[in-house]
């Protein structure tokens, strides 16, 4: 089933590591939501006759909307497209944005998943990144979020963070499986070119961790994981059984998905399409009647290239037969061929059907896709 990303571009302040389009200002807030409305009345052929299984409202921090502006969007959509009749609903939601009552609001307009961006149960480590919540505010949402009746509880941490050790890495784990989570996504830091850690990285301010300790941190969330029964079934997330994110899996799986708001992206299979990441260009446009975005066509190469790039980073991996048919055989004879000399070292499984990287073949997954990949 088709899916649907709503990117709400408002945050109260920036982290240095962001590099996703948002804006502080929040006084264009009620034309924003009418406009992403509008915007999906004009995009509703998009997904054609495909139904909607996932609606996932993402930023910026879309827990800054009030529940009745949240409603207005996803009563809308319910209206607008052929929404299945158990969508998974996420929502994105920031600790210290969180009351008594909030989740319980959130269950009465339709979210099922909530995401809570954690990142680090640290107090300097949070200071650091410049988020805006402490640890405290944390654990406060994350028990409320349980007694409110969330069924799917997710979290978001970070981890290689400069400064961070080993064991402030795995008290983060520990305490974060203290809570009912059912979802966990763990993300290496990466300092984007353009973003205040990128500009201090630039001036010698901030450097990033070594491979070895990367490479440690790393064994560390995937052996603590393991303990706690959650799957490993992406590079990044790790889920109790039936819990994995459905609308993620979309995208790994390459699943036709519409992105409302401004910089959020859309694919139908064949092209890729991108909103100006403007907010009062986008409600501008989209008052008069045109979405404002800019589109590529995609050749069978990458296309090829894309599928690899999301396949592999997956428990399910590279599925040959299905490359044969979608492309051609000498791409999935390329596939097995390149893939050899990491078979026989132990990263990479070919069971003649698929390639899947071994554990260790996930720590260095990014050198390892890059070789698969075919030169346009």
């Amino acid at each position: 089933m088709a899916g649907i990303y709503i990117h709400i571009p408002y945050c109260k302040t920036f982290c240095g590591y962001c590099d996703f389009y948002s804006i502080t200002a929040q006084d264009s807030r009620e034309d924003f939501v009418n406009a992403v409305i509008k915007e999906a009345e004009l995009q509703a052929n998009y997904p054609g006759d495909e139904e909607i299984g996932t609606i996932y409202f993402g930023g910026g921090t879309p827990s800054l909307l009030l529940l009745e502006e949240t409603g207005a969007i996803l009563k809308a959509l319910k209206r607008i497209f052929k929404v299945s009749p158990t969508p998974e609903v996420t929502i994105e939601v920031n600790p210290d944005d969180v009351y008594p009552g909030f989740f319980s609001g959130l269950s009465g307009i339709g979210i099922n998943r909530v995401s809570l961006g954690v990142q680090s149960l640290n107090d300097k480590t949070l200071r650091l990144l410049g988020r805006r919540h402490n640890a405290k505010q944390s654990k406060a949402a994350l028990e409320l979020a349980a007694a409110e009746g969330i069924p799917n509880i997710s979290a978001d941490l970070i981890y290689g963070i400069p400064g961070q050790t080993l064991e402030e890495f795995r008290t983060d784990l520990e305490t974060i499986f203290s809570f009912q989570i059912k979802h966990l996504s763990a993300y290496h830091l990466t300092i984007e070119e353009g973003t205040r850690f990128g500009k201090m990285k630039e001036q010698g301010k901030l450097k990033e961790v070594d491979e070895e300790t990367s490479i440690s941190m790393f064994s560390i969330l995937t052996s603590e994981c393991a303990k706690r029964w959650f799957i490993h079934y992406e590079i990044s997330n790790f889920a109790l059984e039936g819990f994995f994110s459905r609308h993620n899996s979309a995208y790994w799986k390459q699943v036709l998905y519409l992105g409302l708001g401004p910089s959020a992206h859309s694919f139908n299979g064949r092209s890729r399409q991108w909103n100006i990441s403007n907010v009062k260009k986008y409600i501008s446009s989209i008052n008069k009647g045109l979405v404002p975005f800019e589109a590529e066509e995609l050749d069978n190469r990458t296309m090829f290239n894309e599928y690899v790039m999301t396949s592999l980073r997956t428990m399910w991996g590279i599925d040959l037969d299905f490359v044969e048919r979608k492309f051609d055989r000498e791409m999935a004879d390329y596939l097995v061929s390149v893939s050899d000399r990491f078979v026989k070292y132990g990263l990479i499984i070919n069971d003649k059907k698929t390639l899947v990287l071994t554990d260790q073949g996930k720590m260095i997954s990014d050198n390892i896709i890059s070789e698969l990949l075919m030169e346009k």
